[in-house]
């Protein structure tokens, strides 16, 4: 039978990525479905985190500047996230959060366009790109809107007003994919600028900007990249805008030679100059152990298992819980989706709890959705089958209706 337990060991036994699994550090009995939200610690990143506090800042203090390479890691370790992306070498740089960058490159991406005034969004978009979006337009004045399309509508929206057509990749709820090819040539053939959120993309699907020619693209290391709690985001600027889109953000690390403390600002050639103030450097050194492991295979053997992890994650849930409440908002076709399968369910976080409680880490977004990420690198498909036989046990039982499971925490 291909929904059992059986055959997912065998699937597992046949799985190449299996062996990649020993690089996490997983908690005993626990089934980890939230990588799609904060990936788990790689091993080697206690190490690695020992040896930048203890030895390159504890003894060698400011000279690891230079000695351990702390100034070139946004782009040593942007370079490696390239190789996942489908960037060329000198496009990526790691640095700031996915928010101040998203800031960044809408604001540059408008010096390129300066007669056109309109950003098309989702607004269904995870809320800080359009908050972002919202604040640089508010600072622009009015001239300046947000034109909000989901995404049947996206064609009718994308017309020769608009200077820039800033797309979340993998949609931060749903995990429903949009094409970036078609929609970064429909945003070209009207003359505007492609920006691309691939915070749930990144590390789980594969991804090919330059193929595609996108302009600019945001992301973070702290989802399936294990880069951990915060870890750094990335930003991509595509060769043929170096030197002409400049962000604002003028920080000394941007500068054509920071150490020379001119007045005046020069921007630094090349991606650079998506750099703004001083970096972390704990952080870039961890969100680098995260990156090295993907570096070990391919993104064409990740997407594969991602896909067919969630192929049978929704296949179980159809089949086993069925009549049990719950709807699949995510797109059947493994081609439309990201690495993440959502359901939906009026009792959605009290399940999410119970579940928890049981040993199967999911996540809840509101009003209803139940959300379950699916990390190549440290999941196996015997995980798949025993969350949904957990999921099973917490509805059958009505596990969820105890009290406990009603109190609403900060975090869902």
């Amino acid at each position: 039978m291909t929904h059992s337990r059986e055959h997912c060991l065998q699937l597992d036994l046949k799985d190449p990525l299996k062996d990649l699994r020993e690089h996490f550090a997983l908690p005993e009995g626990e089934i980890y479905l939230d990588g799609n939200s904060l990936g788990a610690r790689p091993v080697q990143a206690l190490a690695r985190a020992q040896q930048v506090v203890e030895q390159e800042w504890g003894n060698r203090l400011i000279r690891s500047w230079n000695e351990a390479h702390w100034w070139d890691l946004p782009v040593t370790v942007g370079n490696k996230i390239g190789q996942l992306i489908g960037a060329n070498p000198g496009e990526v740089v790691l640095t700031d959060s996915i928010g101040i960058n998203l800031y960044k490159v809408l604001a540059a991406a408008l010096t390129l366009r300066p007669e056109r005034k309109v950003i098309v969004m989702e607004g269904s978009n995870f809320p800080t790109d359009n908050y972002i979006a919202t604040g640089l337009v508010e600072q622009l004045g009015d001239d300046y809107e947000i034109r909000y399309a989901e995404q049947e509508q996206l064609a009718a929206a994308i017309d020769d007003d608009v200077a820039i057509v800033c797309l979340t990749q993998v949609h931060y709820r749903t995990g429903r994919a949009l094409d970036m090819a078609a929609i970064t040539a429909l945003t070209h053939a009207a003359g505007a600028i492609s920006v691309w959120d691939l915070s749930h993309s990144a590390g789980a699907v594969q991804l090919a900007l330059n193929q595609c020619r996108v302009d600019f693209a945001v992301g973070c290391t702290y989802k399936y990249l294990n880069g951990g709690p915060g870890s750094p985001a990335f930003v991509f600027c595509a060769d043929r805008h170096h030197g002409k889109a400049m962000q604002p953000l003028t920080g000394w690390w941007g500068h054509a030679a920071p150490f020379d403390f001119e007045q005046d600002y020069r921007p630094a050639e090349g991606v650079r100059q998506m750099l703004c103030g001083t970096q972390s450097a704990i952080s870039m050194a961890l969100a680098e152990v995260g990156v090295d492991i993907f570096l070990k295979t391919d993104m064409a053997a990740i997407e594969s298992k991602s896909r067919a992890m969630t192929t049978l994650f929704i296949e179980l849930i159809e089949l086993r819980c069925d009549g049990l409440g719950f709807e699949i908002e995510t797109p059947r076709d493994p081609s439309r989706r990201g690495s993440q399968v959502a359901l939906s369910h009026a009792h959605g976080y009290a399940i999410i709890q119970a579940l928890i409680a049981r040993g199967v880490v999911g996540d809840f977004r509101a009003p209803t959705t139940l959300r379950f990420g699916f990390a190549p690198l440290y999941l196996s498909f015997l995980d798949v089958w025993e969350a949904v036989e957990q999921l099973l046990q917490v509805m059958t039982n009505e596990e969820w209706r105890e009290p406990k499971y009603q109190r609403r925490q900060p975090v869902t």
